[in-house]
Order: structure tokens, then C-alpha cells, then sequence
């Protein structure tokens, strides 16, 4: 089943959609999103396309949220680059350690920009960001997204822009650590088999031509499908890059070799 876009109006957003998107006029769009199936309503696949730079912000865990007593709306989420300008950046985590005070007054001055720790992409980065993680996406990146379908955002800093921040939940929930980058960093080739993530929350594949049997197997229930390069079909619909669609299995999806495409699954009932 194809999955329906929304397009997000976004103030850091870009004014001409690249293809396959459709351009719409007089409207900056920064995200486009996919509407989560019944079948895997806990994921929210997203491109991202920012000009500026998107606010400096924090997510909370799912521990946090079953606390404050609204459930399970912990948001992780992980990046994968698809084009970068020249100096295009990411700030993640911080370069040595932030008591809360003193972000907090970082995020009224401003300054806690250049208290994150800068990251220089390109395409084929690919970065997981686990909540209480401070981050920012800078200007000149396109990405997709994997994240936990909360809407929960906390903003710390927002370049002088005129939406509400959010410094004491902020800084509640967020890590003042450096973030490890050995750890949380990979990098993507396109015509690559890859593990990506592998739970807790979800699990991410990129996968060349057919998956294996293994990977079938991991991928038994339902299983979102991103395509990368080439058309995929599913009982007999294409879906093509662009597009974002849910399969009943993995088994049920046909890929060429060596056309590329990135699969999506929880790893727990939502």
C-alpha cells in the first residue's frame, strides 16, 4: 500500500521541491512526510529539505513521557544525508559537559550554538540520534528520517524566530554529554547491504537487489519500504523513489539488483 504525503510549510524550508516531488508555488516546504499505516502507526518515515538552519531542540525518551503520564511519545530518530552543500553541517551533543543552568542560559543567549559539536556531511552520512540528544540540523542539507511517530519537540534555540521555546522541559530531558560519535555514526555507499539500526525501538535496513533469507526472515510482519534508486513492486504496484509504501511482509516485495531501498520496522508492539 502506497503510503499518502503531507508536504510541511516550514520558515527554513526550500521554495522549488527537487524531483520526483511536486513543486508547489508560493510555498516554502520543509518536510515531507508519510502518514503512518495501522500496521505500523510507532514510525514516521520524513524528508527534510533545509535552506536555514532548524532550531536547536531536544526530544524526550519513552520513559519520560510514560512518566509525565501521556504515554509511550519518546521520540528517537536517525538521519541519512542524500545531498549536502559545500560546509553543510550537524550539531550534535555537545563538546565537553553542560550542567543545566548553564545551557539553559546558553539557549536565552544564544551561544549554546557554539556549544554543539559541529559535524561537516555529505552524502551518505548517517547519524541516530537517541532522545535527550541535543541537536540541529544546519542550512544546506536534505535528509530522510526515521523516528519514533511522537510530535514532542522541545526548543531550546531558534534563531530569533518568532515560535515558542520550551527551556524548562528542555533542559529537564536533555543530555549535556558529548555525543558518541564511534558509536552512532555509519556511512552509507549506495549500492550497499547495511544494517542500520537494530532496535530496541525500530530497526533500518538499506538493502542492493534481493534481501536475503536472513533478512526475510527478521522482517516477518509488516515493513515499511523506501526506495532509493529503481522501482520496487509490491503485489504488482511499482513504487518508485520519492514514495514510501507498507508491505504485509518482506517477502512480498520484488527489488532488481542492483536497485537500492531502505526498510523499516518496529521492534515492539505499539
Amino acid at each position: 500500500m502506497l503510503l499518502p504525503i503531507r508536504q510541511v510549510e516550514k520558515p527554513w524550508g526550500i521554495d522549488f521541491l527537487p524531483e520526483p516531488f511536486n513543486y508547489l508555488p508560493d510555498r516554502r516546504i520543509g518536510e515531507i512526510w508519510f502518514e503512518p499505516p495501522l500496521a505500523i502507526r510507532t514510525l514516521l518515515v520524513k524528508y527534510i529539505f533545509a535552506t536555514e538552519a532548524l532550531s536547536v531542540q531536544v526530544h524526550p525518551s519513552d520513559t519520560q513521557t510514560i512518566s509525565q503520564g501521556i504515554g509511550r511519545q519518546g521520540k528517537e530518530e536517525c538521519w541519512l544525508i542524500i545531498a549536502a552543500q559545500p560546509g553543510a553541517r550537524l550539531g550534535i551533543g555537545f563538546d565537553s559537559y553542560v550542567d543545566p543552568q548553564i545551557m539553559r542560559a546558553a539557549a536565552l543567549d544564544g551561544s549554546i550554538e557554539t556549544m554543539l559539536t559541529w559535524h561537516e556531511v555529505a552524502a551518505g552520512d548517517f547519524f541516530y540520534i537517541p532522545a535527550n540528544t541535543v541537536h540541529a540540523i544546519g542550512a544546506g542539507v536534505s535528509l530522510i528520517e526515521v523516528q519514533q511517530n511522537s510530535d514532542i519537540t522541545y526548543r531550546l534555540y531558534d534563531y530569533g524566530r518568532p515560535r515558542e521555546l520550551h527551556l524548562d522541559a528542555a533542559v529537564e530531558v536533555a543530555c549535556g554529554h558529548p555525543y558518541d560519535l564511534d558509536r552512532w555514526r555509519k556511512f552509507i555507499a549506495p549500492d550497499s547491504s547495511l544494517s542500520l539500526v537494530d532496535g530496541p525501538l525500530f530497526k533500518l535496513d538499506q538493502i542492493a537487489g534481493r534481501p536475503s533469507d536472513d533478512l526475510i526472515e527478521s522482517y516477518a510482519d509488516a515493513v515499511l519500504i523506501i526506495p532509493r534508486s529503481g522501482d520496487v513492486i509490491i503485489g504488482g504496484h511499482l513504487i518508485r523513489p520519492g514514495q514510501c509504501a507498507v508491505a504485509n511482509r518482506l517477502s512480498d516485495i520484488d527489488i532488481k539488483s542492483p536497485d537500492t531501498v531502505f526498510l523499516a520496522a518496529t521492534s515492539y508492539a505499539g
